[in-house]
C-alpha cells in the first residue's frame, strides 16, 4: 500500500501516470458496456 501511496502522491508524474491508466480503464468499461447495449438493442425487433 505504500508504495501505491508514493506513486500517488510522491510525485507528478506518478499522479499523472495513475490517473491516465485510470481514465482509460473507466473509458474502455464505457465503450464495452455502450457496445453490449447496442448489441441488445439491435437484437429486439420491435
Amino acid at each position: 500500500m505504500d508504495f501505491w501511496l508514493q506513486l500517488l502522491f510522491g510525485n507528478a508524474v506518478g499522479l499523472s501516470s495513475m490517473i491516465v491508466i485510470f481514465i482509460t480503464i473507466s473509458l474502455m468499461l464505457f465503450y464495452t458496456g455502450y457496445f453490449i447495449y447496442k448489441i441488445y438493442k439491435d437484437e429486439d425487433p420491435s
